[in-house]
C-alpha cells in the first residue's frame, strides 16, 4: 500500500522528454559506447562528440532518470567523509590534491553552465555544513581550520555570524563553503541532453545493456541490439555495472528526500534564509535541505538503505518517508504544520573510502570508468565525464591525479550486509543522540542580543 505517502518513482525534478529517443533495435559499430546518461555519461559523449568522435550512448532509462535526476541539486567541493579524516588516511598532501579535484569540478560545472547557456536555476551561493547542535561546533571549527591549510575556500561561521546570514534558527554555526551553490538538477541534466544530441551523440534510451564482452572489439549485447566498439566507458555510478569486477567496488545505496509544498511568503519571511544556502548537517548521516525557486523546501538524507548482493533497494519506503520528516520540523519549526507535497529518492554509490573511482579494466584496458561519487555527483560527475574522454585519446586528464589510489573492495556477502548493518546502526545512535539535545535546546534564535560583530570569527 503506497497510499499513506504521496511518493514520486522518478522524480519530481523532471518528467520523461517528449522527444524519447527510440530504443536500440539493430546492430551497429561505434567509436566508443558510453553506457549510462547521467552527468558523467552525457558529459563525456558531450565532450567527445565535440572532437569529432562517433558516440553511441546507452540508457536503460531516459537520459537524466538515474540519480542525475533525483539528487538535492547541491553543487558542491565537498569530498570524502570530511577533510581531518583524509588528512588521517592519506596525508595532507594527497588530501590537499583532492580538495583541488572537488573545487575544480565546480569550476568545470559552472563553466559549461555558461558556456552551453544551460538554464537550471543555478544560483552560487555556497553551502553550509551546519550543527543542529553546540556539541558539534569543536568538529566544525576543526574542519574549517583543515579546509583553511588544503587551500580550500571556507568561512566559519559562529552562532552570531550564523543569524546575521539569516540563516534558519536550528542551526547553531556552520562552515560555508563558498564555492558552489543550487541548481535544478532536472533542468541541468536535460540541458545536458540535448546538449549531446545537438552535437550528434547518438542516443538510444530504455536500452540496458545485459553483457558486455571483454576483447577487442568489444561487444555490447542489449534486449534488441548489440553494439561493437573499440572503446567503452562506464558511467553507470551506484547502478551494477555490466562489468562484473567492478560490482565490488561500488555499493549502491538508497536515500530519500521530500518536498514541501509551496512557501506563502510570510512563511519565507519568518523563515529567514536570504541567501539561500544549502544547507547540509554535520550529522554522521547527513541531512540536506535547500529552497527551489518554486519556492518550495527540499529535504532528506538521513537514512541510508542497502539491499542484500548489491541489488537496488527499495524506493517506497515509509519508514525513511517517516524519519525525513520527522527531521524536517525538527529543523524548521517556523513552519508549523506545513505539509510535505512529496517524497522520492534514488541511489547513490559509494567506495569504502568514499571517493570517486576512475580506472580501466578488460583484458586490454579499453573499458573505462568513473564511479562512486558519494552523493557530490553534481560537480564531480560532471568533471569525471572529460576525464574520461580523454582517456579515449590515450591521455591522462590534468586532475586525474588527484583520485590515483589503490581501489578497495567491498567484501562479498554476507560480510558486506553485516558491515553495513553494523556501521549504519552505530552511526545511528550518534545521530540520535544529537537529534534528542538539539529537540531539547532552545534555537538560539532567542538568545540575547550583542555586539555580533566582536563575536565573529571566520576562517578564510
Amino acid at each position: 500500500m503506497q497510499g499513506e505517502f504521496p511518493y514520486e518513482q522518478v522524480t519530481p525534478w523532471l518528467e520523461e522528454p517528449t522527444d524519447r529517443c527510440p530504443s536500440l533495435h539493430s546492430e551497429l559499430r561505434a567509436d566508443v559506447a558510453v553506457i549510462g546518461g547521467g552527468y558523467t555519461g552525457l558529459s563525456a559523449a558531450l565532450h567527445l562528440r565535440r572532437q569529432g568522435v562517433d558516440v553511441v550512448l546507452l540508457e536503460q532509462g531516459f537520459a537524466g532518470s538515474g540519480a542525475s535526476g533525483r539528487n538535492a541539486g547541491h553543487l558542491t567541493p565537498t569530498i570524502g567523509k570530511d577533510l581531518p579524516t583524509l588528512v588521517r588516511v592519506f596525508g595532507a598532501e594527497y588530501a590537499r590534491r583532492l580538495v583541488r579535484f572537488a573545487d575544480e569540478a565546480v569550476e568545470y560545472t559552472e563553466d559549461l553552465i555558461e558556456i552551453e547557456a544551460i538554464d537550471c536555476d543555478y544560483r552560487p551561493s555556497g553551502n553550509v555544513v551546519a550543527a543542529v547542535h553546540p556539541t558539534h561546533e569543536k568538529r566544525l571549527r576543526l574542519g574549517a581550520e583543515v579546509a583553511r591549510k588544503l587551500g580550500s575556500d571556507v568561512e566559519f561561521l559562529d552562532t552570531w555570524a550564523m543569524r546575521d546570514r539569516q540563516l534558519p534558527a536550528a542551526f547553531h554555526c556552520g562552515v560555508l563553503e563558498e564555492r558552489g551553490g543550487v541548481l535544478d538538477p532536472g533542468k541541468y541534466v536535460l540541458a545536458l541532453r540535448r546538449a549531446a544530441l545537438d552535437a550528434g551523440v547518438r542516443l538510444y534510451e530504455r536500452t540496458r545493456v545485459q553483457e558486455l564482452s571483454d576483447g577487442k572489439p568489444l561487444r555490447l549485447r542489449c534486449p534488441s541490439g548489440r553494439v561493437t566498439t573499440d572503446m567503452a566507458i562506464i558511467a553507470t555510478n551506484a547502478y551494477p555495472p555490466p562489468a562484473g569486477e567492478l560490482r565490488r567496488l561500488v555499493a549502491p545505496l538508497r536515500v530519500s528526500l521530500l518536498e514541501t509544498q509551496p512557501l506563502r511568503s510570510e512563511q519565507l519571511r519568518a523563515l529567514g534564509w536570504p541567501g539561500r544556502e544549502g544547507i547540509y548537517t554535520s550529522h554522521e548521516v547527513l541531512e540536506s535541505y535547500r529552497l527551489t525557486e518554486r519556492q518550495t523546501l527540499v529535504g532528506g538524507s538521513k537514512v541510508v538503505r542497502y539491499a542484500w548482493g548489491g541489488r537496488l533497494a527499495k524506493g517506497y519506503d515509509r519508514q525513511a518517508f517517516r524519519s525525513i520528516e520527522s527531521a524536517y520540523r525538527d529543523r524548521f519549526r517556523e513552519l508549523g504544520d506545513h505539509p510535505v507535497a512529496r517524497f522520492w529518492g534514488g541511489w547513490v554509490g559509494f567506495a569504502p573510502d568514499l571517493l570517486p573511482l576512475v580506472g580501466a579494466t578488460g583484458q586490454n584496458r579499453n573499458i573505462h570508468f568513473g564511479i562512486g561519487f558519494a552523493g557530490h555527483g553534481v560537480a564531480q560527475a560532471t568533471l569525471m565525464g572529460a576525464m574520461l574522454a580523454e582517456r579515449m585519446f590515450g591521455q591522462a586528464h590534468e586532475w586525474e591525479d588527484a583520485l590515483h589510489r589503490r581501489h578497495l573492495r567491498w567484501p562479498p556477502e554476507p560480510l558486506r550486509w553485516l558491515a553495513y548493518k553494523a556501521i549504519t546502526g552505530a552511526l545511528a545512535v550518534v545521530d540520535s543522540r544529537t537529534d534528542r539535545r538539539a529537540r531539547s535546546n532552545p534555537l538560539p534564535g532567542s538568545e540575547p542580543q550583542g555586539r555580533r560583530s566582536d563575536r565573529r570569527e571566520v576562517v578564510a
